[in-house]
């Protein structure tokens, strides 16, 4: 098994595109990136820890590559918007692909290059590609969020993420 870390706005809507694919063995919603050890979800929103909310999924690369996991991380996010995601605003919920290792930079750098180049975006493709630091999960409020709680769920993701992925990925192959 490995690992792969992505962050992409509000952990909440990171998990179900990865959760119910082939090869996936969990995918837990925490933090990264920051300076303070086993932050909080109340400290990590003062924007004072570092921190990003992320998630963290755990794959067996037989059956699902980390390509195509960046692939799927970029149908979900708006990489031109590097302080935050929709409607979710600072840099804990800035993009960022957390990298393990020279294999997962090479593949994270390939893909953003290739998504620059398509000019699929008029702007320019921000999201940061960093070395992968302490991961601290969530509390268990935040896990499975989209299964715990439905209704909340589905107000977060009418902030806009829908319908920007809708929009801007109509002609690429859907993600279960």
């Amino acid at each position: 098994m490995e690992t792969a870390i992505f962050a992409g706005g509000c952990f909440w809507c990171m998990v179900q595109p990865f959760d119910n694919q082939p090869g996936i063995d969990s995918v837990v919603s925490g933090y990264t990136g920051g300076h303070k050890a086993n932050p909080t979800y109340e400290e990590v929103k003062t924007h004072t820890t570092g921190h990003t909310e992320a998630v963290k999924i755990t794959f067996d690369p037989e059956i699902i590559s980390y390509a195509q996991l960046v692939d799927i991380y970029w149908h979900q996010t708006d990489p031109t918007d590097a302080m935050g995601q929709f409607q979710d605003r600072g840099d804990n919920y800035r993009p960022v692909i957390f990298v393990s290792g020279a294999e997962q930079r090479q593949i994270a750098e390939t893909s953003k290059q290739q998504l620059q180049a398509s000019e699929r975006f008029s702007k320019p493709i921000v999201t940061t590609i960093e070395d992968a630091k302490p991961f601290y999960p969530a509390e268990a409020r935040h896990q499975r969020f989209y299964k715990n709680n439905p209704v909340v769920f589905a107000e977060q993701e009418a902030g806009g993420r829908e319908a920007f992925i809708a929009e801007q990925w109509a002609d690429a192959p859907k993600v279960d």
